[in-house]
């Protein structure tokens, strides 16, 4: 059996996504001939925590962890709700403060990668001692944050032990950089720390093709597109909803606010007073304050139900309670890399999925190949309309269902068994 030495920053009690890919590749990996040793920091500042992940973690592998310094948290002693906003990724551009102009400008520009790189250098100290000690077949690094993956490239570099480098978001051209008010010096420094880690890895796993066509114009260094996936591994006890339900399960922000959405279901509730007293929005996880003001310009609050942040296991039941499912992108070029994790559980839950996002989104292939539902960009206004009233048509004559097919390759196992192939050759 081979072993692997996983460096990652998110790891259990974090909640949301960031920690699911890494857990489930360790939950799994014994199955197909790879040891995995964790290696995570000790006290960690994550913006959303789910205890219910920490039984997941099998029982007897070898975690590793050392203390990290982080800037966040010298950063809330001036305003602790926008340092947990700025942490989790949440940007508004709108009306920003004086404060948060800093908070980003010192973020972009003076830790660069990222708020982790300060963890680099102790880092590679105590993995080198604990490998000269405990030899490893392979190093893998995940990120964001991306600083880690300095911390495998040094390792790589020292003890010249096989490095993966694992990118579940691009780097450079994930769709929050432009908001960082980076100088040009730091411009080319992300790009050159990029550059230095894509052209030293040996081996590079992306969640999305366009991520793997972006990096192949940097590297010759092989690629693997392995995506996220999903794992239900216990009965879920559901009823559907009897109202017409459409739910978003995970963050909403304020550059991932669907005004057309809003606008097309205003119209349908100003036609139809039936679908108006039928319809019921969820949301569970953040809401923007921007999306909120949406929501009520189009007369939609009093249809509105948030849930604030749920458990990952309340997730799973509200994705299979609901009628229909709501996957939204960022309307932006860079955002057609991105494939949200809560489309392979959304997939699992088998209910209709309306997705919006970019032209040429990687979201569109998925959704298509699987037949599990139907993508729109932020032009198709009428074609919105149409597919919202058929799913309605369908919920009052109790036929609203999903035919999707060819799931299965998404499952958790099924993708932990790509990867260890990788970790194995």
């Amino acid at each position: 059996m081979k072993r692997a030495l996983i460096i990652t920053y998110y790891w259990p009690p974090a909640g949301g996504p960031g920690v699911q890919r890494w857990l489930k590749f360790v939950k799994y990996f014994r199955e197909f001939g790879v040891e995995p040793i964790v290696y995570a920091p000790e006290n960690p500042n994550y913006p959303l925590i789910d205890e219910n992940f920490s039984s997941e973690i099998p029982s007897d592998i070898k975690i590793l962890k050392k203390p990290i310094k982080e800037p966040y948290r010298f950063a809330k002693l001036f305003s602790k709700k926008k340092t947990k906003q700025i942490s989790s990724g949440i940007i508004s551009k709108k009306e920003i403060s004086v404060l948060e102009k800093l908070m980003l400008y010192i973020r972009g520009n003076f830790f660069i990668p990222d708020a982790r790189v300060g963890w680099v250098k102790p880092s590679v100290k105590f993995l080198s001692e604990y490998i000269s000690e405990n030899p490893v077949d392979v190093v893998i690094t995940t990120g964001p944050p991306h600083s880690l993956h300095l911390i495998g490239m040094q390792l790589h570099k020292e003890l010249d032990v096989k490095w993966m480098a694992d990118f579940r978001d691009p780097w450079t051209t994930i769709h929050y950089h432009s908001s960082l008010r980076l100088s040009k010096s730091s411009k080319r420094k992300h790009k050159a720390l990029e550059a230095s880690v894509l052209k030293s890895a040996d081996i590079i796993t992306v969640t999305s093709p366009t991520t793997k066509k972006e990096f192949g114009m940097i590297t010759e260094k092989p690629i693997e597109v392995i995506t996220n996936g999903y794992d239900i591994t216990e009965k879920i006890d559901f009823e559907i909803d009897s109202v017409f339900s459409i739910s978003h399960i995970g963050s909403l922000l304020s550059e991932r606010n669907p005004e057309i959405l809003w606008k097309v279901l205003a119209e349908i509730c100003k036609e139809n007073a039936l679908f108006k007293n039928d319809l019921q929005l969820k949301f569970a996880g953040a809401v923007s304050d921007e999306v909120k003001q949406s929501l009520e310009n189009f007369q939609l609050l009093e249809n509105c139900k948030f849930l604030g942040y749920v458990s990952h296991s309340e997730a799973l039941r509200l994705q299979h309670t609901s009628q229909v499912l709501i996957l939204v992108e960022i309307n932006r070029a860079e955002t057609r890399a991105i494939i949200p994790g809560k489309l392979f559980e959304y997939l699992a839950a088998k209910r209709p999925i309306i997705a919006l996002g970019p032209k040429e989104s990687d979201i569109e292939g998925i959704i298509a190949e699987t037949n599990s539902g139907k993508f729109f960009s932020y032009w198709d206004n009428d074609e919105l309309k149409d597919a919202l009233l058929q799913l309605y048509k369908d919920f009052k004559s109790g036929d609203l269902m999903v035919s999707s097919e060819g799931i299965e390759k998404y499952s958790r196992r099924e993708l932990t068994k790509q990867m260890a192939s990788l970790v194995l050759n």
